[in-house]
This record gives structure tokens, C-alpha cells and sequence, in this order.
């Protein structure tokens, strides 16, 4: 993917950051939540919208927050669909945090 599309497909997402890690360009985020049930409530939203897109992220859950990393292994980079399931797990956010 052309570095131009993905900072502008970048740019349309709610705070994710564009980092590489072992060489692999993925997009990351930490959502805070109010505590640990909640981190966890959040990843099992997260993985069950994972297993629907049959796309997995890496996820680090900790009390009061989640990290989250998109990125598609097969290609060992960025690829539309992880643009996609950023913008959904910021819809889940949305709903779990303040639904």
C-alpha cells in the first residue's frame, strides 16, 4: 500500500497511530476504560468482531486499558481491511465505553 493512502486513510481514523514494530508497519491504539472488566469486556468485543472479519489483531489487555494493533500477518503490512476493523473497533469503543 502507497504511503500516501495510508496516511490518508490514517487520517481518518480517531487517533491511531501508524508505528513499526519488528520491521511490520501496523496501526496501534490504547483505549482507556474504567477498569480491568471493562478492558476485558472491550477485547471480547474486539474478538468477536475479529472472528466475523476473520482478521485478528494483537491485543495487550491491562487494567484500564486495551492496546490494540491492526496489521495483516500474510503480508507483513498494512492493508485496507486493517484500516477497516480500526474503524470498527473504535465503533465498539464507542458503544462499550459510552453506549
Amino acid at each position: 500500500m502507497p504511503d500516501e493512502l495510508k496516511q490518508r486513510l490514517a487520517s481518518q481514523l480517531n487517533d491511531w497511530n501508524l508505528v513499526t514494530v519488528n520491521g511490520i508497519e501496523r496501526l496501534m491504539k490504547d483505549f482507556t476504560v474504567p477498569d480491568f472488566a471493562a478492558a476485558m469486556r472491550l477485547s471480547d468485543a474486539i474478538g468477536n468482531m475479529a472472528e466475523e472479519q476473520m482478521h485478528h489483531p494483537a491485543m495487550l489487555v491491562e487494567w484500564g486499558r486495551v492496546t490494540v494493533s491492526w496489521w495483516t500477518h500474510i503480508i507483513g503490512g498494512l492493508h485496507m481491511n486493517d484500516f477497516v476493523c480500526a474503524a470498527k473497533t473504535d465503533d465498539l469503543y464507542s458503544e462499550q465505553v459510552y453506549g
